[in-house]
């Protein structure tokens, strides 16, 4: 993927001076799509709260676990990606085509450092198709307009909000914002959705997500447990309902740390 000479392209808009979240997770992942002020603001917020990293990879496991049982039992063979981050290990095309090779994946993000990176993301099965859209969540009239391209939204479509609706600070855009998602999708859709959550007894989570927003971009909004599984309404959840990620059907091997983490996640069915 290269720029047009003379033309503003992904890699002009990156700012290697200010920490930004999807690089920090990068970091925490064990990437190396970071810069050293990532990986020094990521410690910053480790040494407030060390099991931060967990969030990462727990949220990562949710992915991978929620996408493999939509292809394998569920018979979803699209998705609607938006939030993507950065590329990393079991992406949702790759888990996808692994049980359905014929699946379709749409990418939607409007980060920089991950549109200098989509190519990554591009590189499926031949039976399938992935595509990356650089949009933002807000605009959803245009991203489905878009993914209406790629995907036949007339069918069963798997809609993916990963740790995206914290960025929207207002309750009601942001319930907004997936109902209007959700009601655009026929019957038989799902919805996998994550969100970062403040709950009594995590305090130092409080307590790194203030340090972030007072130093990083862009600002991250936490909700209660109550209010993550209310994006839900209307729709059946899947057991286990909505739980930390590392407790959403983690399968033979336990489910994780032992303690919960402060990432919450849930699978729906619109009926």
């Amino acid at each position: 993927m290269s720029d047009t000479p003379g033309t503003t392209g992904p890699a002009d808009r990156i700012r290697t001076d200010q920490p930004h979240t999807a690089r920090i997770w990068n970091y925490w992942l064990g990437g190396k799509d970071n810069y050293e002020v990532d990986r020094r603001v990521g410690e910053q917020i480790r040494a407030l709260h060390p099991g931060i990293g967990e969030y990462a990879r727990a949220d990562r496991g949710f992915l991978g676990r929620a996408v493999g049982h939509l292809a394998a039992e569920c018979g979803i063979r699209q998705f609607l990606d938006i939030g993507t981050g950065l590329p990393s290990a079991d992406n949702t095309h790759e888990v996808a085509q692994r049980f359905a090779p014929e699946s379709r994946v749409v990418y939607v993000d409007n980060d920089p450092t991950v549109l200098a990176h989509a190519a990554d993301l591009l590189s499926g099965s031949p039976e399938g198709h992935t595509a990356y859209l650089d949009e933002d969540l807000r605009d959803v009239d245009t991203v489905l307009e878009r993914a209406g391209q790629s995907l036949d939204l007339r069918r069963p479509v798997a809609l993916i909000l990963l740790g995206v609706v914290i960025f929207i600070e207002d309750d009601e855009e942001a319930y907004g914002i997936v109902r209007r998602l959700m009601d655009a999708l026929p019957a038989g859709s799902h919805l996998v959705l994550s969100h970062t959550v403040t709950r009594p007894g995590m305090p130092d989570v409080d307590a790194a997500v203030a340090f972030w927003n007072e130093h990083g971009t862009p600002r991250l909004t936490q909700r209660s447990p109550e209010a993550v599984a209310a994006f839900f309404d209307g729709l059946e959840l899947l057991e286990p309902g909505v739980v930390s990620c590392n407790r959403w059907r983690p399968g033979p091997g336990g489910a994780g740390p032992v303690e919960d983490v402060a990432m919450f996640g849930g699978v729906a069915r619109k009926r």
